[in-house]
């Protein structure tokens, strides 16, 4: 997969993009990373990248020029107006895939779609994703007809777009086949089937006295399927009721599983 961004501050993406899992994914070649900067897209001697609004007001707006010419450059289109004559020359490398599949773009915005799993998967799937990350008070209009994808990830504001792509290509590149250890291993996350995740435990059974469910040491494998699958349904009852119904709009909740949740809500009302 690969993936670039597009900022004013690409080398916020270093200590993410060169640890963990992240690193890991590019050295096996699944993902290919990219930060670019916006900056070599100018051509003024100050390599501004945003102006004031029109009408007034706070802050600072992003000058679409700028994306317009790096979002050409990095498909490979040709500039429909060249830049205007005495201005300062285009720096910075060239783009390293212009010649691929153009991007999908995705822009972070409050306007967005919220970011949940159905969207990470979605987003996942992709050949190659473009983040044009914003700053300031925020973007010029005119640049969203580029959008293929708005995400918000939730009701608050963050210093930059960058930031928020970070969470983003998080999540979407561990979804990639084989940036993770063990197969298979987002499957049984939170959110994965709707519900959150089940509790786990490891070495040693019995911490100050806190001991690890006896049915995790059973061996027996259908037993503790059942068990986490029920502390899965406790858990998310009691701390995410939204998500037991939106699995049960998928079809993904049992009999099995409405005879437990009916179980909880008894011992629940129950005198102590």
């Amino acid at each position: 997969m690969i993936i670039e961004t597009l900022s004013t501050f690409p080398h916020m993406y270093d200590s993410v993009m060169g640890s963990s899992m992240m690193r890991i994914a590019q050295e096996k070649g699944i993902l290919d990373f990219t930060a670019y900067d916006l900056r070599d897209w100018t051509h003024d001697r100050h390599r501004t990248t945003d102006d004031d609004p029109f009408g007034g007001g706070c802050g600072l707006i992003m000058k679409c020029e700028p994306i317009f010419e790096a979002y050409e450059d990095l498909c490979g289109l040709p500039h429909p107006q060249p830049p205007a004559a005495g201005g300062e020359p285009k720096t910075g490398p060239a783009p390293q895939h212009a010649d691929a599949p153009a991007p999908k773009v995705v822009f972070l915005s409050p306007c967005g779609r919220t970011l949940d799993e159905e969207l990470v998967r979605e987003l996942a799937h992709e050949e190659r994703l473009l983040f044009i990350c914003g700053h300031y008070e925020g973007i010029d209009e005119r640049v969203y007809a580029l959008a293929d994808y708005e995400v918000s990830l939730g009701d608050y504001v963050l210093t930059s777009g960058e930031l928020a792509s970070m969470v983003i290509i998080d999540a979407v590149v561990r979804k990639l086949d084989g940036v993770l250890g063990a197969r298979g291993g987002a499957d049984d996350e939170s959110f994965a089937h709707s519900l959150l995740e089940y509790p786990q435990y490891t070495r040693p059974a019995d911490f100050r006295g806190q001991e690890v469910p006896p049915v995790l040491l059973s061996g027996d494998h259908g037993a503790v399927a059942r068990w986490r699958r029920e502390r899965a349904l406790e858990r998310t009852a009691r701390l995410r009721p939204d998500l037991i119904e939106r699995a049960d709009a998928a079809g993904e909740l049992d009999d099995a599983d409405w005879g437990f949740l009916k179980s909880c809500d008894e011992a629940a009302d129950r005198p102590r």
